[in-house]
């Protein structure tokens, strides 16, 4: 159960304040992404155990997921975020191949440390470049390179950590912009002290120059408001508290998206999702959650590609047949990011088109 030591109090108690923000009448569309901090090499693992936590995905994540369908007839997909520190072409072609498949896409994870800006730039650069040239991965962006999504490793966004370890540069949003990130996707870190006062948010922040932390605050996605070209999306995940967990019978636990070994998605955790109120202001029916994995690990896999989430799917299945205004849609973080540009340009029903 986790700890609430760490977490601003303001947040705390945003948290702990009291909720009216019900599902709205009529219709609602529920996007669904899991955004993977995907690391075949965790417990220093050789190339060899890599393969085999990756081939068990490729093998296994069709036979056990591929079946299910959403209200866009599609089977749930996956993004995976690689560690650019520790590129090797062999697991990340494979995930490739998964991908072409039709259950997901690679995106960029990275672990850094003491870093500087420039070293920053050329390293998020390179690994795109490569995603794209040796692997077919990556989205084209507006000014033709490889345009990704991020999660920055140990939380630490922007240097975000108190004790400045495991980043090192305070203006990280600005170098990201300029890389072609089209989103953050490493919130929320709660109970890591790097947490923002921002939760359950779809926002824009902007690097400033010597300051670090700079997404603890920003300006929350909204309908009829276009972001200027040097902001960066935000996506959270949810976070509340949960009270049906309870430590001693007392204080509650922490629910922050996250699907590991131990705690598998579920219909209970699916209310405090849809009730964290991810949205885009001026579109509240429609509900982005974005959760979070730690996938390439065993025991995590155990879930993820087994029976707790083949329950899950089948309980959204269920909820869409007994009330037709539950619609459900699997998507990649790309294709959650397209969606929110669409409900901020005032689009009031999704359509497969718009992730093409």
């Amino acid at each position: 159960m986790m700890r609430l030591k760490g977490i601003p109090l303001d947040v705390i108690a945003s948290l702990a304040a009291p909720r009216r923000r019900r599902l709205p009448q009529g219709p609602v569309h529920v996007f669904i992404a899991i955004a993977d901090h995907y690391e075949p090499m965790v417990g220093g693992a050789p190339l060899s155990q890599q393969m085999e936590r990756v081939e068990r995905w490729v093998r296994q994540y069709p036979e056990s997921l591929g079946d299910f369908r959403d209200c866009w007839g599609r089977p749930p997909r996956h993004t995976f975020f690689y560690p650019a520190e520790v590129y090797e072409p062999e697991p990340v072609e494979r995930l490739a191949h998964l991908c072409r498949v039709g259950y997901g896409e690679v995106e960029i994870h990275l672990h850094h440390d003491n870093d500087t800006a420039s070293n920053l730039k050329e390293t998020l650069l390179r690994f795109a470049d490569t995603l794209r040239s040796e692997h077919g991965l990556l989205r084209d962006g507006p000014d033709g390179r490889p345009t990704y999504g991020f999660v920055h490793g140990n939380w630490a966004l922007d240097n975000s950590r108190p004790d400045g370890r495991w980043c090192g540069v305070d203006n990280e949003l600005k170098v990201l912009v300029e890389t072609g990130c089209y989103g953050d996707f490493t919130l929320p870190s709660a109970p890591n002290p790097t947490q923002t006062r921002m939760v359950n948010s779809i926002y824009y922040a902007r690097g400033v120059d010597g300051c670090r932390k700079s997404h603890d605050r920003g300006v929350r996605s909204r309908v009829g408001v276009i972001p200027a070209p040097e902001d960066l999306l935000l996506v959270q995940g949810p976070l509340a508290l949960d009270w049906s967990r309870r430590k001693f019978g007392l204080a509650p636990s922490l629910e922050n998206g996250e699907i590991h070994g131990g705690f598998p998605p579920s219909c209970r955790r699916l209310a405090l999702w849809l009730n964290a109120s991810v949205t885009v202001e001026g579109r509240e029916n429609w509900r982005f959650i974005k959760l979070h994995t730690h996938g390439a690990k065993e025991s995590n896999a155990d879930v993820l590609l087994g029976g707790p989430t083949c329950d899950f799917h089948q309980t959204l299945r269920r909820l869409h047949l007994a009330d037709a205004d539950f619609n459900y849609y699997y998507v990649t973080t790309w294709e959650m990011t397209q969606l929110i540009h669409a409900a901020e340009c005032g689009v009031e029903q999704p359509q497969l088109e718009l992730l093409s």
